[in-house]
């Protein structure tokens, strides 16, 4: 399952996918925290979105590379340290439509937040808020009643992802 988070409404809404970091060097460079999976695939999307507050721009990654354990990239018209370092912490996001299909029985947590989460018996358990990465797998917060934990683990736990209809069904017992 790869990470990203949907922030824009529509059909192809803007889906983040990293954040700039703070000023590299002197020549524009900046740091990259990507959320993907592998953080290197970040690199691959050229033609991106900046957000810094509420607002989306277009924007171009210019330049990326892998230094050391990180990310570096450069935008396009940004080769002055000062100006880069005013994109410190925007969001870096592109379209849900230029993500890669992710392949059968695996789905983008953008793609699962809002939607309802069932018990196999019906009961309404309540909305994806958003999923945590643990490691092992992940996990879906459910906002509902209350906030309920549920280990995203394909047919033993999570029985069913129905993205048309918006519903997940689960099988999952909670105190």
């Amino acid at each position: 399952m790869a990470e990203g988070h949907s922030h824009a409404g529509g059909s192809d809404p803007v889906i983040v996918i990293g954040r700039v970091g703070r000023v590299h060097g002197v020549q524009g460079w900046v740091s990259l925290h990507s959320y993907t999976r592998p953080r290197e695939a970040l690199l691959g999307y050229t033609e991106c979105y900046l957000r810094r507050g509420d607002e989306w721009q277009a924007a171009r990654l210019q330049e990326g590379r892998e230094h050391g354990k990180a990310l570096i990239g450069r935008f396009d018209k940004i080769d002055d340290r000062d100006v880069a370092s005013g994109l410190a912490g925007a969001d870096i996001g592109i379209r849900r439509s230029d993500l890669p299909d992710p392949g059968e029985g695996h789905y983008y947590w953008a793609d699962l937040e809002g939607l309802a989460v069932t018990h196999r018996d019906g009961t309404p358990l309540g909305t994806v808020a958003y999923l945590i990465a643990t490691g092992t797998h992940d996990v879906l917060v459910v906002r509902g009643e209350r906030e309920v934990l549920i280990p995203f683990v394909m047919e033993t736990v999570v029985l069913d992802v129905d993205l048309a209809a918006g519903r997940i069904s689960v099988d999952w017992e909670w105190d």
